[in-house]
């Protein structure tokens, strides 16, 4: 029904009843509102022939208007006779023999419709819904964002040079179709994106609507999805109406996986709608022709998630998997949002490109934007290298907390809590190279400790783990081995610490138990999880006391390097390398420093 239908069918139904109610209510309480005289006044009037007109009511009550206008009420005794009395005097007299409603009684008769008609009618358009006749099946607007030719090109999608030549051919054929007919050849119906977030899956599958010069249209899985059985079929037949109007047009579908999950062979309830829409969108994805001009774009970071029918040959034909950027990848990336803001000159963009590995794209243009917010904040007209590598922490750890006090104590253990981390990694050959040392709180950590690989990483070996695990837990063995006692600064270190060992042992076959897999949520027996948390703990153990080991022969240049960062509050990679080359190793007795001397931050 619409929406104009729905407001006029409220209105007669609810609002003019009550209108008519008060109303009512309002003329019964000015008639009410008349002052009452006794009846002997009546009768005193009445003998000196002034009054005009008296309605008698079937109660008794009497309702006098006098010669001169003014009205009053009277009360008679019952089986008292007055309408001959009255009318000997002259007055028009008329008796009602209908009982008389009081204003309460009118009151609570129409709050009773009113609230009757409001419910049939709450009740009448939930039932409509329900089956689909009441309610509105097209999509809602704003639902589908359908562009005229997308300005993105490829030019603009940096780091992820396979996936630009997979779908290349889908640019080709939407551009120039008939070269493939002549041949016979079958374009995929379907594409899928698949990666983790901010790898890029949206803005290449603009860049390809861009480059083949056709209409894009966009919809996200979840808006798909909605109360009313029935809704979502119908924006799946609607969009791709839509498109086969506009042909030759790309339609992407982000989220898939909230549309395209896999379906339960169990009790059907809640998710009836979503396997309508399921198998509506595989319906009209069967339905189309080879040369229809239109191809589907799906993405999506949980391919595991969606139905098989979805992702046979035929629906889509190729997956294109885009994963993070290598360095040569991020430093594109860089280039490409680098070009759209000012930049000082001699910014190595390949030197920041070696400290993001790991980094998506989308985390590459916050860094960027950062950066320029940064520069801005300062008033200055370009971004520097400074602002690129505060920007980098800033996306890493969080913006710095200068306005959380700390006392001189205090500072002092967080900087041998971080060197200690520091001098581990340093001097163990298969960490990462230790790039900043700082003591200063960002986020919820009160200091940072930040490595960045040599070069990307694939695969890790046992003792690149291991040695991993003795790093994270070098900021603990520097508590115990300087002041006595730990803190509770080390409970991040011990979670990673456990997270790196439990994934040896139930995961990797890196322990004594051999090769095991035990996936998270895997039901095991008591014997062997008793077994798989003592070998986690024991892996955990030996890098801790690895790490001790090594704090205590280095502790002159820990203690050296620990003050002098508690003052200057940031060191670098090449500071830290000078500082050990100058504190030559000694024997493993540690030196104690007084523990109770921390006091609590401000």
């Amino acid at each position: 029904m619409p929406l104009n239908a729905q407001r006029t069918k409220f209105l007669l139904l609810v609002i003019l009843p009550a209108l008519l109610t008060v109303l009512l209510l309002a003329f019964v309480s000015q008639r009410a509102a008349s002052p009452s005289r006794p009846i002997s006044a009546l009768l005193t009037l009445a003998r000196a022939h002034q009054v005009r007109v008296v309605e008698i009511d079937a109660d008794g009550t009497l309702h006098v208007t006098l010669r001169d206008g003014a009205t009053f009420t009277s009360r008679k005794e019952p089986g008292q006779v007055m309408a001959p009395l009255l009318a000997d005097s002259g007055a028009t007299v008329t008796v009602d023999g209908a009982a008389a409603v009081s204003g309460g009684a009118l009151l609570s008769l129409g709050v009773t419709v009113g609230m009757t008609l409001l419910l049939l009618y709450v009740l009448r358009a939930r039932a409509g819904g329900a089956m689909g006749s009441r309610m509105p099946v097209t999509p809602s607007v704003g639902a589908v964002e359908a562009t005229t030719v997308s300005r993105v090109r490829f030019n603009d999608v940096a780091g992820v040079e396979e996936a630009k030549d997979e779908l290349v051919e889908i640019v080709e054929f939407l551009a120039a179709p008939e070269r493939f007919r002549r041949i016979g050849a079958r374009i995929p119906k379907g594409v899928l994106l698949s990666g983790p977030p901010g790898t890029g899956k949206t803005l290449l599958a603009r860049a390809v609507a861009g480059e083949a010069g056709v209409p894009f249209f966009s919809i996200s899985g979840s808006a798909f999805v909605e109360m009313y059985v029935g809704i979502g079929a119908a924006r799946v037949r609607d969009l791709f109406a839509r498109a086969r109007k506009a042909a030759p047009a790309i339609v992407f579908i982000d989220e898939l996986d909230a549309v395209g999950g896999r379906r339960s062979s169990g009790a059907r309830g809640g998710n009836d709608e979503r396997e309508h829409t399921l198998n509506q969108l595989l319906v009209e994805m069967d339905g189309f022709a080879g040369d229809s001009g239109v191809v589907v774009v799906g993405a999506t970071n949980r391919v595991d998630m969606l139905d098989a029918a979805l992702l046979r040959p035929g629906r889509f034909d190729r997956r294109v998997t885009m994963s993070p950027p290598d360095r040569s990848g991020r430093e594109a990336v860089l280039a490409v949002h680098t070009a759209r803001v000012p930049m000082e000159d001699g910014v190595d963009l390949s030197a920041l490109a070696g400290q993001t590995s790991g980094m998506s794209p989308a985390d590459l243009a916050n860094v960027v934007n950062e950066a320029a917010l940064l520069a801005a904040r300062q008033r200055r007209q370009c971004i520097s290298s400074r602002d690129l590598e505060a920007a980098l922490l800033r996306v890493l750890a969080g913006p710095e907390m200068r306005s959380r006090v700390m006392s001189a104590a205090l500072k002092r253990v967080i900087a041998y809590h971080e060197v200690g981390h520091a001098l581990v990694m340093k001097l163990l050959p298969h960490c990462d190279p230790v790039a900043k040392v700082q003591a200063i709180a960002r986020g919820s950590a009160l200091g940072i400790t930040v490595s960045m690989p040599k070069e990307d990483q694939y695969l890790l070996t046992q003792s690149a783990l291991r040695e991993r695990m003795v790093g994270i837990m070098g900021g603990r063995a520097a508590e115990e081995l300087f002041f006595g006692e730990v803190t509770t600064g080390a409970q991040q270190d011990i979670q990673q610490a456990n997270a790196i060992a439990r994934r040896m042992v139930g995961e990797f076959g890196m322990s004594p138990l051999g090769h095991i897999c035990i996936g998270e949520g895997d039901m095991t027996s008591p014997e062997l999880a008793a077994r798989v948390d003592e070998a986690t703990r024991a892996l955990v153990e030996e890098a801790y006391a690895h790490a001790r080991q090594i704090v205590s022969r280095r502790r002159h240049a820990l203690a050296a390097i620990a003050d002098h960062l508690a003052e200057v509050e940031t060191i670098d990679g090449a500071d830290l390398d000078a500082w050990l080359d100058a504190y030559p190793a000694v024997d493993p007795e540690p030196a104690r420093i007084e523990f109770a001397a921390v006091e609590p931050a401000a």
